[in-house]
């Protein structure tokens, strides 16, 4: 896992496949996504390292219930005791109560998908104990007030959250950045619903926008976001393998 300082308070954490985002305020630390199964005590480390112990992180709010947001959620919320918290739609899939839904695939994502799945870890992942549902609208208590917003298509109950105060937006997968380029998520349940949700994101007036795969925007997200609100076309990079 590489750890990378992107703002004086944010850091971004990137697996073999997706990343997760730690966001600091004084002394207590929210984690934004929680990595592959099995990179609990990675993520544990790599706080350690920062000069912050595991117990810091007071939430894990997730963006859905994919592996490679959701897979290390139990396990570090066990090292830590974080409260684990998801949208309520997607909640049962973090919990392990039922299978989450297959993307429906377009044909050009196939190679994508195929090249994404060799980096995943063999087995399933631990369950949280307990996961706090939020919804659209709700305010959490990070970053001057962290605003839920329901972004479905990606999955169903998919989630970005938007820090007013700071400007910063973590889109989850609704969008990604393939060669250093925002484009909309890959491997959507449905990339119309998908592209409504982009355009809802390109509406809040970001500065910063932190993606689920892809390098960061860390300056005029809100004008690189309309931009591909007005081209949304299909990724020529690959944005789903790192």
């Amino acid at each position: 896992m590489d750890v990378i300082a992107l703002l004086p308070r944010l850091h971004l954490f990137r697996f073999p496949v997706g990343q997760a985002y730690l966001w600091r305020d004084d002394d207590e630390l929210t984690l934004i996504d929680a990595g592959l199964t099995g990179s609990g005590r990675t993520i544990a480390d790599a706080i350690t390292a920062l000069g912050h112990a595991p117990h810091d992180v007071r939430r894990v709010v997730l963006t859905h219930f994919h592996e490679d947001h959701a897979g290390g959620a139990g396990e570090f919320a066990a090292l830590s005791g974080a409260e684990v918290l998801a949208h309520g739609l997607d909640a049962p899939f973090v919990r392990g109560e039922l299978p989450g839904p297959t993307p429906r695939f377009e044909e050009w994502e196939l190679p994508i998908h195929a090249q994404a799945a060799r980096h995943l870890p063999e087995g399933p992942p631990v369950p949280p104990s307990s996961v706090t549902e939020v919804t659209d609208g709700d305010v959490l208590a990070f970053g001057g007030g962290a605003r839920v917003v329901h972004v479905p298509g990606h999955t169903d109950g998919s989630v970005a959250l938007f820090l007013p105060a700071e400007g910063v937006l973590f889109t989850g997968d609704t969008v990604a950045s393939a060669d250093g380029v925002p484009v909309p998520g890959v491997f959507n349940l449905d990339r119309q619903q998908l592209l409504a949700s982009l355009r809802r994101l390109a509406g809040l007036g970001a500065e910063v926008a932190c993606f689920g795969h892809g390098d960061p925007v860390l300056s005029g997200a809100d004008a690189a976001l309309r931009s591909i609100v007005a081209a949304p076309g299909q990724p020529t990079g690959t944005p789903a393998s790192r």
